[in-house]
């Protein structure tokens, strides 16, 4: 495949402007490398992951690529001095943070020669990450799959957004498993894109298989964003979020919406793969992904499908 030259792929040193998202419980060593090793950058999700893992996974990703990759962190989760110490310890050139301020880390990680990127869902937050010194910014629309922003603005609108408003190179995100649209993100103004859901329907994805199974097998209006009195998060409809929308639904407090979302609801559904009690986090676009490839296979079919749209836009239209 022909290698493409922009912003966003001489930030990170990669061929395609296709960054693999780091998400919780999915996002580990062996898809991060598989899809730097594809050309894109991969992303170490490091928010399930205690200090220790997070450093074995760092080391493993050393010895399963020589290309860039780069960790996640959710600032939102503990031990997050912990996890910034070991990326800095590690050698870890490219960080995304969010879920949270990008003033707190960005200086520090930037004084170690990291490139930073943070994740906004608005334009305010995308100018607040510029002025932090954040090298990029990531506009995930609210379709995307996890924590959320609670404007709920859609990807369509979003990227022009913020594109208008910061200088630093825009990654779109949210709703985008495919070339074409991923075409559609840079016309908006994007120079690249996060893509979570369909590399969690990857071989290489450490989800469940019964997590990915049901990610192949959803349909339009099978996600929801929900829990917005604690943090806004998508996921797929099921028992547990039956037992959240009938307390939402009788004006529930936060400490009991707290109490029924309890500890490592996440673990249970995308690790574990408990269907029914577990938080199935899955984005938006799962209702147009219907096979679970090898990351590499994802790679290549999305930069084809972008290259083939970009020589022909109105193809089967």
């Amino acid at each position: 495949m022909a290698q493409f030259k922009n912003r966003v792929t001489r930030l990170f040193n990669i061929d395609y402007p296709i960054i693999q998202a780091g998400m919780i419980w999915t996002s580990g060593w062996r898809l991060a490398s598989a899809v730097s090793n594809a050309g894109g950058l991969g992303l170490i999700g490091s928010g399930s992951m205690y200090p220790d893992v997070l450093k074995e996974h760092i080391r493993k990703c050393k010895t399963a690529t020589s290309f860039p990759f780069g960790v996640n962190v959710p600032l939102l989760y503990p031990d997050i001095d912990k996890h910034i110490q070991i990326i800095i310890e590690e050698g870890v050139k490219i960080v995304f943070t969010s879920a949270g301020n990008p003033k707190t880390w960005t200086g520090i990680l930037k004084e170690h020669g990291i490139t930073v990127v943070h994740v906004v869902s608005s334009s305010r937050f995308a100018m607040k990450a510029q002025d932090a010194g954040c090298d990029a910014v990531v506009a995930e629309g609210f379709e995307a799959a996890g924590h959320n922003g609670r404007e709920e603005t859609t990807t369509m609108v979003l990227v022009p957004a913020v594109a208008n408003t910061v200088s630093v190179p825009v990654i779109a995100a949210g709703g985008i498993a495919t070339g074409r649209q991923m075409l559609a993100a840079m016309v908006m103004g994007a120079e690249g894109v996060q893509i979570g859901t369909r590399f969690a329907a990857s071989e290489e994805a450490s989800s469940h298989i019964n997590f990915k199974n049901a990610l192949i097998h959803s349909k339009e209006g099978d996600t929801v964003l929900t829990l917005k009195q604690l943090v806004p998060v998508r996921l797929i409809k099921n028992k547990f979020y039956q037992q959240v929308k009938e307390a939402e639904d009788r004006g529930a407090s936060v400490e009991e919406l707290r109490s029924i979302l309890g500890r490592a609801r996440a673990k249970k559904g995308i690790f574990e793969g408990d269907l029914d009690e577990g938080e199935l986090e899955i984005g938006e676009v799962s209702a147009i992904i219907h096979d679970i490839l090898p990351a590499a296979e994802i790679v290549k079919n999305v930069w084809k499908e972008f290259m083939d749209g970009l020589s022909d836009p109105v193809k089967k239209l």
